[in-house]
């Protein structure tokens, strides 16, 4: 999976918004959210297999943190979208 398709889920984006501020436990970013934390895991197993997340094991707990790395793909795609885009819309002037 790609990650942008990780990103199309608004629970995952919500997620990663929560991580971007410092590590979470599963319980940590399952607090607030109108679903179970088994389906809090499986949003972030999606997150990890597409490399948007890390996990670290600290005693019984799992820890996550943003991937800055994991986001590459998603910034090459939206570059090539929006270099492109402007070319259009400098030719777009230039008629």
């Amino acid at each position: 999976m790609h990650p942008l398709d990780a990103l199309g889920n608004p629970t995952r984006r919500e997620i990663l918004r929560r991580l971007r501020y410092k590590p979470l436990s599963v319980q940590e970013i399952a607090d607030g959210f109108p679903v179970s934390r088994p389906a809090i895991s499986r949003h972030l197993s999606v997150l990890e297999a597409t490399g948007l997340v890390d996990t670290t094991s600290v005693g019984t707990r799992n820890v996550y943190s943003v991937r800055v790395q994991g986001f590459q793909d998603v910034r090459a795609y939206l570059d090539e979208f929006w270099s492109v885009a402007l070319a259009r819309l400098e030719a777009l002037d230039a008629t």
